[in-house]
């Protein structure tokens, strides 16, 4: 009995996880604190960030919350971090949290036009170049004014809407029939090929669309939150920091629409793959049967979601209020005026959202190590001894490689706390300080695109329910990434080297932007979410 018993213990632990994955879990759990006590905590955390993200990269293995979990509780019991520096953490972040609770499930409610909306676009560019050009660009407008984290869900959204339709139909199912559509057995053999076909399609759109993302998101002060934090710091408006950035951003972002249209050509790290001519005429059938059958409620339901998303883009372009809260406001505007009224009807929108915020929680235990333990302390130390010309280049490469396996606002703020630090000192001067900013900005956004765990755009499609489905691994992201990264690095560090410093003089000269005095110098605010 007790042998059975230990033997359902251990079937038990992290489930259907392979064994090989639950014995090094386990050796993982028992090496930590062995090497804390011989080799010492700056050590320990080192191996238990090299450890989290091996459960990243693990993520259709097993879904990292358990087993990252696991390593974040051991590491505040061996007392690498507090729980209060976790809570810390997270409280600094709550406004991600209100917005992967609120604005995902938010997206849900609008996921009928968004489908209307999305299929014609599908049906009507009949050029898979076009179309992911189109993907990428309107995702890189789209997040440089509003979240990078929405932009995502909305293209998740459509891409699990199409990927469900076509799934159906090829189990041998109608469009009313209920279905799903994780289930590959009843997929009948004539269509495997095709579903495998249309899946590459799908993580094409997806990968496009996520390094649009990154894209936008560098150029404006609201496009990611370390923006808004350095540019408080430094005391520029939206305009200025527009103008800063620009030397850098916008060359970076002509490569990577290049990127795009090349990799679609070439077929090439993944892409390329063309929608399937039976998958599109199953696309073409579902629109015109839905046209056909849809209700005068059905129209009222769809004005009133067009209507949401006209509020949902002019509330986040004007910050009427935190992206959580207006997602809180499209989930009731677009309830109430539809009918959705039920609890367990509103309970399936947030399924997608809540295990990537307790996970995106784990992640902040991982940071609070980072942190307690300054395990990037030596780096910016190092890079503030560099000359003077070459430490913008230096903060662009160090600030990339960091935020490729840690969190890029925790690093933007340690680096922008230390060159205040050094400006204060008056080893700097205010002007050096301004074009050392830029440099951390766009290294901090451009570079941590080669991993997910560098942008949580990323790391939120990875551990969708839809990137199983498609078979968008950690491995495949990295290698699909992996053109955009040395593409969009390698053009960031040669404009910040060349460009930066002669294209910011001549924007001085010209009343463009003007010299700040150190007394401009700002506290470091509480930092935004992520």
């Amino acid at each position: 009995m007790s042998a059975t018993l230990g033997r359902a213990f251990v079937q038990n632990f992290l489930g259907q996880a392979p064994a090989w994955y639950k014995y090094t879990i386990v050796a993982f759990l028992l090496i930590n604190p062995l090497v804390a006590l011989a080799l010492g905590p700056v050590t320990a955390g080192w191996l238990l960030l090299a450890e989290f993200i091996f459960t990243l990269a693990m993520a259709l293995k097993c879904y990292p919350l358990q087993p990252g979990g696991l390593l974040a509780i051991e590491a505040v019991m061996i007392g690498l971090t507090t729980a209060e520096t976790v809570l810390h953490k997270v409280v600094g972040n709550i406004e991600v949290m209100l917005l992967l609770i609120f604005m995902v499930a938010g997206i849900y409610f609008l996921k009928d036009l968004l489908l209307f909306m999305f299929t014609r676009l599908l049906l009507g560019v009949k050029s898979k170049v076009t179309l992911s050009l189109l993907f990428c660009a309107a995702a890189a407008l789209l997040s440089a004014f509003l979240d990078a984290l929405t932009v995502t869900a909305v293209v998740i959204a459509v891409c699990t809407g199409f990927y469900g339709i076509y799934h159906k139909v090829a189990s041998g199912k109608t469009f009313q029939q209920k279905h799903d559509h994780g289930d590959d057995t009843t997929v009948e053999e004539l269509h495997r090929e095709d579903l495998r076909r249309f899946r590459s399609f799908l993580r094409s759109l997806l990968m496009h669309a996520a390094v649009g993302t990154a894209l936008g998101g560098v150029c404006t002060l609201v496009g990611e939150p370390q923006n808004l934090l350095i540019a408080n710091k430094a005391g520029w408006e939206f305009g200025e920091f527009f103008l800063r950035m620009a030397p850098i951003t916008l060359p970076v972002l002509a490569m990577g629409l290049l990127t795009c249209v090349f990799l679609e050509i070439s077929g090439s790290f993944g892409y390329g793959e063309d929608i399937p001519e039976k998958v599109r005429g199953i696309m073409r059938q579902y629109a015109l049967e839905q046209d056909r059958k849809r209700t005068p409620q059905n129209r009222a339901a769809l004005v009133i979601q067009a209507i949401t998303a006209v509020w949902l883009v002019i509330a986040l372009a004007t910050h009427a209020a935190s992206v959580g809260l207006v997602g809180l406001t499209v989930i009731i505007l677009a309830t109430s005026f539809t009918g959705i009224i039920e609890e367990h009807r509103l309970g399936a929108a947030f399924e997608e959202a809540l295990p990537f915020t307790a996970l995106l929680t784990v992640f902040f235990a991982v940071v609070a190590v980072i942190a307690d333990q300054q395990l990037f302390a030596p780096v910016i130390e190092y890079v503030l001894t560099l000359d003077k010309q070459v430490q913008g280049p230096a903060f662009y490469m160090a600030n990339g490689v960091l935020s490729a396996v840690s969190d890029n606002v925790f690093v933007a703020t340690v680096y922008v706390d230390e060159v205040g630090q050094a400006l204060l000192k008056n080893e700097i001067d205010r002007d050096t300080f301004d074009l050392l900013a830029v440099a951390i900005n766009t290294g901090t956004n451009i570079p941590s695109v080669a991993t997910p765990n560098g942008q949580a755009a990323f790391l939120f499609l990875l551990t969708s329910a839809l990137a199983p489905l498609v078979r968008l691994s950690y491995g495949r992201m990295v290698v699909m990434a992996l053109p955009y990264t040395i593409v969009m690095s390698i053009t960031g560090l040669i404009m910040t080297a060349t460009a930066l410093e002669p294209a910011t003089d001549y924007m001085y000269e010209n009343g463009w932007i003007q010299h700040h005095q150190v007394e401009d110098l700002q506290e470091t605010p509480a930092i935004p979410g992520h």
